[in-house]
């Protein structure tokens, strides 16, 4: 524990003239030969020119030829110079400059050592900068001081910038402005928050508050970075005496990053009526806010004054009006986010995945989004050119490397670009994990986060929501139960992003209740909020509480989204509520505005051909405004699958292989279904056409955490060290569910084989295995939890019903399709799935 004691006199205090340590730069002149030299003050002022107009290297030039024509430059050029390289972050020049400097033996004074120490932080060289920092023994100044805390706490060393700080209180030294507004950056993250705060006590007693209206903006951003408290960042907004443009924008831009769209829009307004005029940065941040809150017209509106202003061709303007039109366009249609994005004059990475998820959200414009991808990544070139000029090292453009092969689905070569970067900082890390979570790598997620602790980095919301995300793929409740308790301890509880992971987290994992205490503890909600809670309800196959869920919802004000209806077409789909999901599927247009997509008008031949309705399910389909894809057959041809209606299956398997020829997909389901017709001439058909086109099935697999540990079985699997023991239980288990009256459903066994090699088939399915090492290696208060990559056999399910009643154990089940919840020998399902 640390104490610190600050300075607090009433007026804004300077170091007392007793602790002047710097020698005066006058005791330091140039030779008196290079006064003299005529040449001198023409080539000194040839070179300020040079830098006037930012040309470094001509500078450089003429300060070579300042020493070829004995006249040396002064500390005074070199310093000048020095600052251009900051200026315009040529720190290559920079470094040269300085060796050129040592090179010409002149003592260097507190002001050039300054600047070097700028320099090197600048180019995150740290250690140099430490090293600077350190020999100036007393020719340190309060600039000295301030130089190495912004270092510390610009390159992710805020316990060295808290530590420098306090040594320098100890020698006597009193911060100034600039050093107070490093110290809130430092202290601008959950660890060191509370120190932050008796800055800011500070800082108002000192009077710098007032007095300079940066210190005010760094600590809005303190309170916004470090737990997301916006309510402490309005405060210090409102006590500020005086703002800028930088202020009202800064406000605006952590409004709506935070989930607070409406406050956000409503500052926006004020700041008009307060005469100021927004810039690119603020109409980024506002249009962001109505996207958020699906402002489209206000939007329009904010889009004409960008033109007038000359901002469109901004690329931060064109990407979020780009992604507004893309969210926003009530017909599901992209063509006006198609012509704001052609208009840009540059595009990132942001614009290219914006317009690409565009196109393939809007449900009949897959070509476009697979033109447009191949366009973006020809940016494999650019990689080659990184590289090429040494700049796939450095971290802005090594970090744009790895979103963009992770946003591709190529992680090898985001792991590449990763690991290439010289010197890997927050952003980095957060892109690397963010792309392994997303593309279900879910064990190189967690060794990185083990990575990004030993680092000292430090880790923020956005990294904690994709870990979260990582847990949920794979179901590890443990890992997110740690996960959960380290961003407690970092103070992220109350962040809107982490519960709404957190929510997704959890239901994702099979425990509801969990997931509906941190929904119901939550201040603040979202769409997403609402929509993580009714989506978990919905997946757990309890359609109530998603039709209550979605009414509360409603009551608040919160405009509900297109995945908001897709979660509650799904949940009437998966209980058989066929008027009240037709219902809400009108609705959507006729109440909401939302135009069905492709997902929704699945949902409902999905609901209708569950109940049975195949023919109905038909009808709809052909009523459909636009051809159905294959999401759409595919669900009807499960339908047929369960209902045993081969013909209409043949016509759906059709329909699907003349969209996708090569998906292995549909020649399964239509095997399947020729398999329990007991057709097994056509099942050998399709088995042989797709061993001809060399179309390989989706090995099914099931998994369950012990301990922190995925455990993963594929049918018939004896390759864990515990297969003895797993398959010994797994025979008593048998024995005693057949004593309960289990029967086993020989029908699932989709081989023409006896009748007794099909029940020993039957039980080395995957779910069977993973169930029986759930029961030997965890105590019997707690349930077991498994998950499956496919959808859970009906004999499976049947048998997990009775090993529930058996051991008296809750099983939860999660398959392709929902959780399903057995005990004592009922699902939540009601065999209805």
């Amino acid at each position: 524990m640390i104490t610190l004691s600050l300075p607090s006199p009433a007026q804004p205090l300077l170091p007392p003239s007793s602790k002047t340590l710097n020698p005066s730069r006058q005791n330091i002149i140039p030779p008196s030969d290079s006064r003299k030299n005529p040449n001198f003050e023409p080539l000194k002022n040839r070179l300020i020119r040079q830098l006037d107009v930012g040309h470094l290297r001509h500078a450089i030039s003429t300060l070579d030829l300042m020493t070829q024509q004995n006249a040396p430059p002064d500390l005074t050029t070199y310093s000048i110079l020095l600052k251009s390289c900051i200026r315009f972050r040529n720190f290559q020049l920079g470094k040269l400059v300085h060796r050129k400097l040592i090179q010409s033996g002149l003592e260097l004074d507190s002001v050039v050592l300054n600047t070097l120490i700028s320099l090197y932080s600048k180019c995150g060289d740290t250690e140099t900068a430490r090293s600077i920092f350190e020999e100036m023994g007393s020719r340190r100044d309060l600039v000295s001081w301030s130089a190495i805390v912004s270092c510390y706490a610009n390159n992710n060393m805020e316990w060295q910038a808290i530590c420098t700080f306090l040594d320098m209180l100890e020698l006597g030294f009193y911060p100034n402005e600039y050093y107070f507004m490093a110290m809130i950056r430092a202290c601008s993250n959950a660890k060191y928050s509370w120190i932050g705060e008796i800055i800011y006590g500070s800082v108002l007693k000192t009077g710098y508050f007032e007095a300079d209206i940066c210190v005010g903006c760094e600590l809005i951003d303190m309170f916004a970075k470090s737990s997301g408290d916006l309510g402490s960042a309005y405060k210090v907004y409102e006590k500020m005496p005086e703002r800028s443009l930088v202020t009202w924008t800064l406000m605006i831009t952590r409004f709506a990053q935070l989930g607070c769209a409406r406050d956000a829009i409503d500052m926006f307004l004020d700041m008009e009526f307060s005469g100021y005029a927004p810039d690119r940065f603020t109409y980024s941040s506002v249009l962001s806010a109505c996207t958020e809150l699906g402002l489209l017209a206000l939007g329009k509106q904010l889009h004409s004054r960008v033109i007038c202003f000359g901002l469109a061709l901004d690329v931060c303007v064109g990407c979020s009006l780009v992604n507004m039109y893309a969210k926003c366009a009530a017909d599901g249609l992209v063509d006006d986010s198609r012509k704001a994005f052609d208009r840009m004059p540059a595009h990132n990475v942001m614009s290219w995945t914006t317009i690409i998820t565009a196109y393939v959200q809007s449900g009949e414009c897959d070509k476009e989004a697979i033109e447009l991808f191949c366009r973006m990544i020809s940016g494999e070139q650019v990689y080659a050119y990184a590289v090429k000029l040494g700049l796939a090292s450095v971290n802005c453009v090594g970090n744009s490397l790895i979103s963009m092969y992770a946003k591709s689905g190529r992680m090898e070569d985001a792991r590449k670009a990763f690991d290439i970067l010289f010197e890997k900082n927050l952003v980095s890390y957060n892109a690397i994990v963010d792309g392994y979570a997303k593309n279900m790598k879910s064990e190189e997620t967690f060794l990185l986060f083990n990575e990004i602790a030993a680092t000292g980095i430090g880790i923020n919301a956005f990294t904690f929501a994709s870990l979260l995300s990582g847990a949920a793929c794979i179901g590890a409740m443990g890992k997110g139960e740690q996960i959960h308790g380290q961003l407690l301890k970092e103070g992220f509880e109350s962040n809107q992003c982490i519960c709404n992971a957190l929510i997704s987290m959890y239901s994702r994992c099979g425990n509801i209740d969990s997931a509906f205490q941190v929904f119901d503890q939550m201040e603040d909600r979202n769409v997403i909020s609402w929509t993580s809670m009714i989506t978990g309800f919905a997946k757990h196959g309890f359609a109530a509480r998603v039709l209550e869920m979605f009414r509360k919802m409603l009551k608040t004000g919160t405009k509900p989204n297109e995945i908001t209806f897709v979660a509650v077409l799904s949940a009437c789909s998966h209980v058989g509520l066929i008027s009240e999901g037709r219902k809400h599927f009108n609705s959507m247009y006729e109440v909401h505005g939302i135009v069905p997509r492709m997902e929704h008008y699945a949902c409902m031949v999905d609901l209708l051909g569950r109940s049975g309705h195949l023919v109905e399910a038909m009808e709809f389909i052909n009523s459909m405004p636009f051809m159905a894809d294959a999401l759409v057959w595919r669900t009807l041809l499960g339908a047929c699958r369960v209902y045993g209606n081969t013909e209409l299956g043949k016509h759906a398997a059709e329909m699907i292989l003349e969209q996708e020829p090569d998906d292995p997909a549909a020649y399964i389901l239509l095997s399947n279904l020729h398999a329990s017709a007991g057709q097994w001439r056509d099942v050998a058909k399709i088995r042989t056409s797709m061993k001809e086109q060399n179309l390989i099935k989706e090995a099914g697999y099931s998994w369950i955490e012990v301990e922190n540990t995925v455990h993963r079985f594929h049918v018939g699997d004896t390759s864990h060290p515990q297969a003895w023991e797993i398959y010994r239980e797994l025979d008593q288990l048998a024995a005693k569910i057949k004593e309960m009256g289990y029967i086993p459903d020989t029908d699932f066994v989709l081989h023409d084989v006896e009748e007794e090699q099909k029940e020993q088939f039957l039980f080395q399915h995957s779910e069977k295995i993973a169930v029986a090492y759930g029961i030997i290696s965890t105590t019997p208060s707690k349930p077991i939890r498994i998950f499956k990559n496919l959808r859970v056999c009906g004999d499976c399910h049947t048998a997990l019903k009775y090993i529930s009643m058996a051991t008296e154990r809750e099983i939860v089940v999660r398959d392709s399709n929902r959780f399903h919840h057995m005990m004592n020998g009922v699902c939540s399902c009601n065999d209805y799935w």
